[in-house]
């Protein structure tokens, strides 16, 4: 379960690298929206895993 929550923190990281540092050019906007996205997805797994634990996964 965490696992998952590392792999959309990597993610998210990634999004964050292409959207703020202006690489990606016209798709920033795009990856600043993902960026968000991935993060919430990660809090949201994080905090499952903390809570629920092997019960649910």
């Amino acid at each position: 379960m965490l696992r998952w929550a590392a792999i959309f923190l990597v993610i998210a990281l990634v999004a964050a690298l292409l959207g703020f540092t202006g690489i990606a050019g016209a798709a920033a906007e795009i990856a600043k929206f993902l960026f968000f996205l991935f993060i919430a997805i990660f809090v949201i797994i994080f905090l499952l895993a903390i809570f629920v634990g092997s019960k649910m996964f």
